[in-house]
């Protein structure tokens, strides 16, 4: 969010770019379409999308594949991406039957496990709420004295789970006092400093007009042109004020919703919430009350292509299975393993993961899914997160490892890279991992669709993900002989390297490391030399 980076600044009093993943130029001069754009040409570190088309691609026959994008729902009737979701043949639309029998009714866009007959699921909790609850139940009378392994296990485990939810709401409290106090502070000085100036817009210039002996009216100038003087002269102060709002609100979700332990919305559902292997609930909704982040992440892999109109996405010949299962909160492993299981039994070829956390107590129900689905074939690409961890030592879940330590050979983790190949190339939010991550895709202002047929720059490797689940879609549609596995290995042998290249590692202040140590393959997506490799493969097939 972009109000950590203003409140940052107020503090710190340090350059914007600082706080940013950026390179020594103007962000005002990236295309908004910079990640689909090829390194040589641009100079940007894009994956190479149009230059592949332009190159490779043309007039080559393709085939549909479907993507399922497992997220908070998606809006299917966006002008850049309508005609681009897919469609259940084998049901008949509102008729109130299972017409294909698989359980699910009227599911003609997807399905969505986060709903019920009276409405859907929003604001859910985080998992560790759900398991301090549950663990609080068991031992907050205990001292741990007199009691068995295998309870001493899990009590050591409690106490564990109590200190980490603590410190997360006492930090969650202490930021939205912050948040909101510096908020209300520059709602009142924008506010006196118009009405001083008797002006509808403020500026760095017009501030510095100001000559006044007035206690308020000095600390109201100084305070605003701070704000000018770090985030730039050309800052839109109403804009940033209604990011900063933004914060206030996100902390004050935390402290309402995702760390209340009273706040439970799953009765909208109506489901056995204890049967992990429930399948059936929900409903047929596949956009919901707030599709912003999963029409975003759709539109990457599959907004139409030379319509004149929003954004190219990566793949052309796409259709998006819509599987709502991610609210604003954590979402739960029984409704992730449902997902994984009904796409993967409608036809999915691909499924993007934009999602993930820190605790999982289902994640024996979660694995199962991904083992069946890589027994259908299905490629499963996920968000390596945004917590500026090494997620080989710290726990990010849904992952490539089962309960038994078992790596899935169908599973791919992504990070997020930057549009400039200076020091801060990787995004600061990005998880990485050099036996957990594959590579690193583009993930810092990706511009995409977003509800309302509108478009939006987010970060995250929300976004990295779907530009390789866009990538992987394009070469199935091109190579239809390609396997899964095959996807996977060629994207990761053809990714873009950068010699001995030394980046900020992302949580570690002013600490570099080596770009190729912070992943598997020590590189970034590059869609131009795999389509080249699998061009190779199809032709030393032929031979």
């Amino acid at each position: 969010m972009k109000v950590y980076v203003v409140a940052a600044l107020l503090v710190l009093k340090i350059p914007a770019f600082a706080q940013n993943v950026q390179i020594p130029v103007d962000s005002a001069e990236i295309p908004l379409n910079w990640f689909n754009l090829d390194p040589k040409e641009n100079h940007v570190q894009g994956i190479s999308t149009e230059k592949t088309y332009q190159l490779l691609l043309k007039s080559k026959p393709s085939r549909t594949v479907v993507v399922a994008v497992i997220d908070s729902g998606v809006d299917i009737e966006h002008e850049d991406l309508e005609g681009n979701i897919w469609v259940n043949e084998d049901e008949i639309p509102d008729n109130g039957v299972d017409d294909d029998k698989n359980g699910y009714i009227d599911d003609v866009n997807g399905w969505n496990f986060i709903g019920g007959k009276d409405g859907n699921v929003q604001q859910d909790t985080h998992e560790i709420t759900r398991v301090y609850i549950g663990l609080k139940a068991k031992y907050r009378d205990s001292d741990g004295k007199g009691l068995k392994k295998k309870e001493k296990e899990e009590y050591a485990y409690w106490l564990k789970v109590k200190r980490d939810f603590d410190h997360r709401v006492e930090e969650a409290k202490d930021k939205h006092n912050f948040y909101n106090g510096l908020h209300e502070s520059m709602v009142r000085f924008s506010r006196l400093m118009k009405a001083y100036l008797d002006t509808d817009k403020l500026s760095a210039e017009l501030l510095k007009t100001v000559d006044s002996k007035d206690e308020v009216i000095s600390l109201g100038k100084g305070m605003l042109l701070t704000i000018y003087q770090n985030l730039g002269k050309d800052t839109d102060l109403d804009e940033a004020i209604e990011e900063l709002g933004e914060g206030v609100k996100y902390f004050g979700d935390q402290l309402n919703y995702t760390y209340n332990t009273e706040f439970d919305p799953r009765h909208i559902v109506g489901d056995d919430y204890n049967d992990l292997y429930e399948t059936g609930y929900g409903n047929n909704d596949v956009e919901g009350p707030d599709a912003r982040h999963g029409t975003h992440v759709a539109g990457i892999i599959a907004a139409k292509r030379n319509n004149g109109i929003g954004i190219d996405g990566i793949a052309g010949d796409v259709k998006i299975m819509s599987v709502r299962a991610v609210p604003d909160g954590d979402e739960r492993d029984k409704d992730v393993a449902n997902a994984i299981r009904y796409a993967a039994d409608n036809g999915a070829h691909i499924i993007n993961m934009s999602f993930g956390k820190s605790y999982s107590p289902g994640k024996k129900a979660v694995d199962e899914a991904v083992a069946y689905a890589e027994s259908k074939g299905v490629l499963m690409i996920h968000a390596a997160g945004n917590s500026s961890k090494n997620v080989d030592k710290k726990d990010n879940f849904p992952s490539r490892y089962s309960l038994e330590g078992d790596s899935f050979n169908n599973w791919m983790e992504v990070g997020a890279s930057s549009y400039g190949s200076n020091e801060g190339f990787v995004a600061t939010f990005s998880n990485y991992g050099k036996k957990t991550v594959d590579l690193f895709a583009p993930g810092v202002s990706i511009y995409s669709t977003v509800p309302g047929n509108k478009y939006e720059s987010l970060d995250g490797t929300s976004m990295a993900a779907p530009a390789t689940s866009g990538v992987a879609a394009l070469l199935m549609s091109y190579f239809p002989y390609l396997t899964a596995q095959q996807v996977k290995d060629i994207i990761k042998q053809t990714t873009r390297k950068f010699d001995n290249l030394e980046v900020l590692i992302p949580g570690e202040e002013e600490k570099k490391e080596k770009f190729a140590e912070l992943s598997d393959t020590g590189g970034v997506l590059n869609v131009y030399e795999a389509v080249k490799m699998a061009e190779a493969m199809k032709s030393k097939s032929v031979e």
